[in-house]
């Protein structure tokens, strides 16, 4: 029987201010010898936006300062689309279908890769990857972005913040709250959060940039990171 997981890479790591062709050569590569030694797997990959949204978000919010939230959302969204059709011809041999940009809408998984952008305005690709794991029954949803553990508070700002390396849904949900900004920084978005407590999935957030600590994930290994999960 396939296993399915699904990774949300957060916009930050493919575009931390220009598209880090270097991480995206050793993603490539961890991923290609993942699947190759486990030929029944598959693998979800969902983009978030990064530098570009952001920018993009803050030249409208210049220009029109009464700038309202689908508009922002619509334009992060874009960002992610163009992160997807990036990632979609990197795997283009295992990944057979177009960037999906409806997860409701998706009902077949062809190639051994999908991969998935923004759909459409009040939550982050978070969502959208919580929603092609239920779809697909996943069994681990790994959020990777430029964190490498969810923190007591946020260590930007309180020196006294503890890394956490597991915690239950409804302990994170105190930690992000329930309200969806566009460019909220959290580590996973609350109305992600919301659903995925709901099917009580299981998600890991790790850092991206760590390539060998996601093959120890991908593995089942010993790895850094907090894993969120049913109580």
């Amino acid at each position: 029987m396939s296993k399915t997981k699904v990774i949300s890479l957060g916009g930050s790591i493919i575009v931390p201010d220009k598209v880090d062709s270097n991480f995206l050569l050793a993603f490539r590569a961890a991923l290609l010898e993942y699947l190759e030694r486990n030929p029944d797997n598959r693998l979800i990959l969902v983009c978030g936006g990064g530098a570009p949204a952001r920018e993009y978000q803050r030249a409208y919010r210049a220009v029109i300062p009464e700038a309202d939230t689908d508009t922002l959302d619509w334009i992060g969204i874009a960002a992610t689309r163009l992160n997807g059709e990036l990632l979609r011809q990197l795997f283009r041999e295992l990944c057979l279908e177009q960037v999906i940009t409806d997860p409701t809408a998706v009902s077949v998984f062809p190639g051994r890769i999908l991969v998935a952008a923004g759909w459409k305005p009040g939550f982050s690709t978070d969502y959208d990857a919580v929603l092609l794991a239920e779809r697909f029954q996943a069994d681990t949803l790994l959020n990777l972005s430029n964190i490498t553990k969810v923190y007591t508070t946020d260590p930007k700002t309180d020196p006294k913040a503890k890394p956490l390396d597991s915690l239950s849904w409804k302990e994170f949900q105190k930690l992000v709250g329930d309200t969806w900004t566009p460019g909220i920084n959290v580590p996973f978005d609350p109305v992600a959060t919301e659903k995925a407590a709901r099917i009580k999935l299981q998600v890991i957030v790790a850092g991206g940039r760590n390539i060998d600590n996601l093959k120890k994930i991908l593995n089942q290994q010993k790895f850094e990171g907090t894993v969120i999960g049913p109580e």
